[in-house]
């Protein structure tokens, strides 16, 4: 029995989430155009210091101000997601990821909170808000045009207690994938722009300036996968200790567990790639990159395409 009045509720803070989720972007931005002038970072570098130096520069009152505000609105924002996945499953009484709406919403809320935490604990990580927020808020709008169900009970193949294993680590694991991926990203960008600055000079000023080093950005996408694979290593074991039991196979080389064991050996290779001579930075990064588009391709390709034994994600 479906309360639909929680299932009205939940869309209702799904809308919320969305505008919220906005203005903290807009915030970040704020925050970003206002934030350290670029010659002061440049004058620290080509002085000498180091460029955690450079990151520990105050900010302007201004600046620092709309930084509260961006992460008071991220903060709110969060609470209203998850309060998005609690009354989805309280309207459905059952566990709020049986489907591609539900599981995606799950994921992104992952994300944000893996962002708050780095924020938290390393604060001069709060500058790359925009760069996580920006695509989580993309993410949430596809989700809410394209992947949206109604609520509704689950179907037969996933009535059973692994899915409270399996697929809340798989949403653990892509949450935190995702915030890595993002990081390696500005990592690619952001050692090129300092690989300019030392064999040109001083650059024009430009946003990629508030954002930490490209060394604080390699060791947090490092340490945000390394976090990240032992809960993706799980899920994938659980997952095929699942399908044993409903299947009677514990490995089929179905589409999704295909993807999300290539998905593991990308991963593997990353943090391999991060200790091997001649693949720490860049070349290491990009592989990273790359096992986040694996992770994006295995959640879209095997609903919206292929056909297997788990194409059951309540998308037509």
């Amino acid at each position: 029995m479906i309360d639909e009045s929680l299932a009205r509720l939940s869309d209702t803070f799904f809308t919320i989430t969305v505008v919220v989720y906005s203005l903290a972007v807009v915030a970040f931005c704020a925050e970003l155009a206002f934030g350290r002038p670029a010659r002061e970072r440049q004058l620290v570098a080509a002085g000498g210091a180091s460029p955690a130096d450079a990151d520990a520069l105050p900010e302007p009152p201004r600046a620092r101000r709309l930084g509260a505000v961006a992460m008071l609105l991220t903060g709110a924002g969060l609470l209203t997601h998850a309060a998005v996945v609690v009354t989805r499953g309280l309207a459905a009484d059952r566990l709020p990821w049986g489907n591609m709406y539900e599981f995606t919403t799950v994921v992104v809320l992952v994300a944000v909170v893996a962002y708050v935490v780095l924020a938290v604990r390393a604060p001069e990580l709060r500058h790359i808000g925009l760069f996580v927020m920006g695509p989580v808020v993309v993410s949430m709008a596809l989700i809410r045009m394209v992947l949206y169900v109604e609520t509704g009970p689950l179907v037969a193949a996933l009535r059973s207690w692994w899915l409270a294993v399996h697929v809340s680590t798989a949403t653990l694991g892509f949450g935190i994938f995702f915030v890595s991926g993002i990081v390696s990203v500005l990592y690619l960008v952001q050692s090129r722009r300092e690989d300019r600055a030392a064999a040109e000079g001083p650059l024009a000023p430009s946003l990629l300036d508030r954002l930490p080093s490209a060394a604080a950005l390699d060791r947090t996408a490092h340490r945000t996968a390394v976090f990240g694979f032992p809960i993706w290593t799980f899920a994938v074991i659980a997952g095929a200790i699942w399908a044993e039991s409903a299947w009677g196979r514990f490995w089929g080389w179905d589409p999704k567990e295909t993807w999300a064991f290539i998905a593991w050996v990308v991963y593997a290779a990353y943090l391999h790639a991060r200790t091997t001579s001649g693949w720490r930075g860049r070349p290491s990064a990009w592989v990273n990159v790359v096992g986040l588009a694996v992770m994006v391709f295995n959640l879209l390709y095997v609903n919206f395409v292929s056909t297997g034994l788990h194409s059951y994600g309540g998308v037509s």
